[in-house]
C-alpha cells in the first residue's frame, strides 16, 4: 500500500512539475494513476489550477492521450449568466471535473474539491467587480455553492436569483 501510494505521490509531483514549467503532456495513452494526477491538479480550488486547466482546455491536442471529457453544459439548468455575473468558464471547469473523475470511478472522494475549486473560480469572476457589484456576486456564487455541494447539480431558480438581486440592490 505505501509502495502504491509513494508511485503515486511521485506521478502527481512529476505531472505538477511538467505543468508547472510549461510542458505538454504525452500524446500516447495515459495510465489511469496518469489521469487520475492530471485531473486532481486541474480541479484544485487554486489560481495554477485554475490557469493550467485553461491552457489544456484552450490546447487539448497534447492531451489527447488522457481521453478527458471536455464537454459542458455550462451552468446546467441554471442561468450561465445569473445577473450578468458570467459563470460559464467556471461551471465549465466544474463539469470537467465531475465528468472525468466519474469516468475514472473516483467522484465520491473527489467532490467537494471540485466543488470547492467551482466556488473560488467564481469567486475570482466576481472580485474583478467594484464592492457593489462584487458582493450581489459574491452572494450568488455562494447559492450556486451550496446548490452544488448539496445537490451535485446546479439547480438554481429565476425566484431565488430575484431574491438576491432584491438583497443587493443599491
Amino acid at each position: 500500500m505505501r509502495t502504491r501510494l509513494r508511485s503515486l505521490l511521485v506521478i502527481v509531483s512529476t505531472v505538477l512539475l511538467l505543468a508547472l514549467l510549461g510542458f505538454a503532456a504525452p500524446a500516447q495513452a495515459a495510465t489511469y494513476a496518469e489521469r487520475l494526477a492530471v485531473a486532481t491538479s486541474w480541479t484544485q480550488p487554486s489560481t495554477g489550477s485554475q490557469g493550467n486547466w485553461n491552457g489544456a482546455r484552450l490546447n487539448p491536442g497534447p492531451w489527447a492521450g488522457y481521453n478527458f471529457d471536455w464537454s459542458t453544459d455550462y451552468c446546467s439548468s441554471s442561468p450561465d449568466q445569473p445577473l450578468g455575473f458570467d459563470f460559464r468558464l467556471s461551471c465549465h471547469r466544474h463539469d470537467f471535473g465531475y465528468r472525468n473523475f466519474k469516468r475514472l470511478s473516483a467522484f465520491p472522494p473527489n467532490k467537494a474539491r471540485i466543488d470547492d475549486a467551482f466556488y473560488f473560480d467564481m469567486k475570482q469572476v466576481c472580485y474583478r467587480y467594484g464592492i457593489g457589484p462584487r458582493e450581489a456576486c459574491l452572494s450568488t456564487a455562494w447559492t450556486y455553492y451550496q446548490a452544488v455541494k448539496r445537490f451535485g447539480a446546479l439547480i438554481v431558480d429565476d425566484a431565488q436569483l430575484d431574491r438576491i438581486a432584491a438583497r443587493h440592490a443599491a
